[in-house]
């Protein structure tokens, strides 16, 4: 296992190497300016100049490239080119609460999805089973934006129920529950879709393993049924289940980008689209290759899961 674990944290290396010129090229080829951005447009021509040659955009591409894989390499993202700041301090304070919201929904995702599948697949057929069928295809094909947008517009504007942003209420004291209250909205949108496709994983992969004879002997030997699905079915059913997991992690990312706009939740989603706009390209790049090197992280752990949990798999 820990040769694995090796061979794969080296094949992750010429990834995020390629991630990152491509990132860069896309980055460069896009249109517009970043210097234009900083200071008023009626500024002189050379002035201009003096600035795109102080933030080094005068410099080829590829010497461009060079020198921000030196930075990052002695652990420098750069400076931002809008808030004059490190882009390491930027990013570490908005980190925490994007990862508040991605463990609530990954929560919330897993806590309704198994139980709910586990049930649809023992009851086939049942009232419960199409319920929980026509749930998750609904919530399948249903985007994160219409779905925030139709909550804010209920929940918040017409019944008041919910703010419609922030993580907290302004200028009063620190409280959970006024946390949480900011919370709830963001986090379903957010876990709305892995709930979903979870749900449907795990009732197709439970309807697979209570059909096996295994299943069959346990119950012939006279178990309890509740054993018998909980103890014997439910942990073989999680095996296929455990790698969409890892694959929950990047469709957090991408939805976070969303949510937290919607939501004007001060987390890296947020802070993503306003670098775009504002072209600040040292934020741009060090939140594509966190994005990545998070969701190299997470491929990792559900093949190291996938192992622990079925004995028969072995690297």
């Amino acid at each position: 296992m820990t040769s694995y674990i090796l061979r794969r944290l080296v094949m992750t290396i010429p990834i995020l190497i390629g991630i990152s010129i491509l990132s860069f090229a896309i980055m460069y080829l896009a249109p517009g300016d970043p210097a234009s951005m900083l200071i008023d447009p009626n500024i002189k021509p050379e002035d201009l100049e003096r600035m795109s040659e102080r933030l080094g955009l005068n410099d080829p591409p590829h010497v461009q490239y060079m020198k921000w894989v030196g930075h990052i390499l002695q652990g420098d993202l750069g400076t931002s080119f809008i808030q004059r700041r490190p882009v390491n301090d930027i990013i570490m304070e908005r980190l925490p609460n994007t990862l508040v919201l991605m463990i609530a929904s990954s929560l919330f995702a897993i806590v309704l999805a198994i139980p709910f599948g586990v049930l649809s697949a023992t009851r086939q057929y049942s009232v419960l089973d199409y319920s929980v069928t026509t749930f998750s295809f609904i919530g399948v094909a249903t985007p994160n934006f219409w779905l925030g947008l139709m909550l804010l517009m209920i929940f918040s504007v017409q019944l008041g129920w919910f703010p419609s942003g922030g993580i907290h209420t302004i200028n009063v004291p620190f409280s959970i529950w006024d946390r949480i209250h900011h919370l709830i909205l963001p986090m379903i949108v957010l876990g709305s879709y892995d709930m979903a496709s979870l749900m449907r994983y795990t009732r197709s992969s439970m309807l697979d393993v209570i059909r096996q004879d295994y299943i069959r002997t346990a119950r012939a030997k006279g178990f309890r049924e509740r054993t018998v699905i909980y103890k014997h079915g439910l942990r073989n059913a999680m095996i296929p289940v455990i790698t969409i997991f890892g694959l929950m992690l990047p469709t957090f990312i991408g939805g976070s980008v969303v949510v937290e706009t919607l939501f004007s939740w001060p987390g890296i989603g947020q802070l993503f689209i306003n670098s775009v706009v504002q072209r600040d390209y040292p934020v741009i790049m060090a939140l594509t290759m966190f994005s990545a090197v998070l969701v190299v992280i997470g491929n990792l752990l559900a093949d190291i899961f996938y192992a622990i949990v079925d004995p028969r798999i072995e690297y």
